[in-house]
């Protein structure tokens, strides 16, 4: 199974999130991302996958948008749909609901999500949503360091402001004291 791209999309087919596991042209994903509301129209409304002459377009319709593979045509129905079936139900665990607001204000945690999900190249990973919940809620060393010298570096340059204020009032004292005198 090779899935180019994962997408949720509105009803008319407007591309809130889109990741893609393949090299290919920002050009190429819009024209295919663009056809899908098209093709949807004319497919036959009992199967959550609509074929072209190259790509095979899987799909599952969530409240008022929808969950899209983009595979290439050799890639196995099966899997395809077991894939759909777990990013279904990553999708409102990682974006707090299915809405356009909860999907483009979870973008990055999604994109992040649908990574653990499938790999560079377009495989899936033999992953639980459990397993994926534990990876995204991982904690780093790095980015905790990272965290306090960041606050460190803050608290330190409000310091050195306050301490620059401290000498210009007393500066401005001095200066009232011999102008008033």
């Amino acid at each position: 199974m090779v899935v180019l791209s994962a997408a949720v999309c509105t009803k008319n087919g407007k591309a809130l999130l889109s990741r893609q596991y393949v090299d290919m042209t920002r050009i190429r994903i819009e024209g295919l991302l663009a056809a899908f509301p098209k093709l949807l129209g004319t497919g036959n409304q009992q199967h959550t996958f609509i074929e072209t002459d190259s790509v095979r377009y899987v799909y599952q319709p969530i409240e008022g948008l929808f969950l899209l593979l983009i595979t290439n045509k050799a890639s196995n129905i099966v899997e395809d749909l077991e894939t759909l079936r777990l990013l279904s139900k990553v999708l409102p665990d990682q974006a707090g609901g299915v809405t356009e607001e909860a999907v483009q204000g979870k973008m990055f945690e999604l994109v992040f999500a649908f990574d653990e999900v499938i790999t560079t190249g377009g495989y899936r990973e033999q992953i639980s949503l459990q397993q994926i919940q534990t990876n995204l809620s991982m904690e780093s060393h790095e980015e905790k360091l990272h965290k306090m010298i960041e606050q460190s570096k803050v608290a330190s340059a409000k310091d050195e402001a306050d301490r620059k204020a401290k000498t210009i009032r007393e500066e401005r004292k001095k200066m009232e004291g011999i102008g008033g005198g």
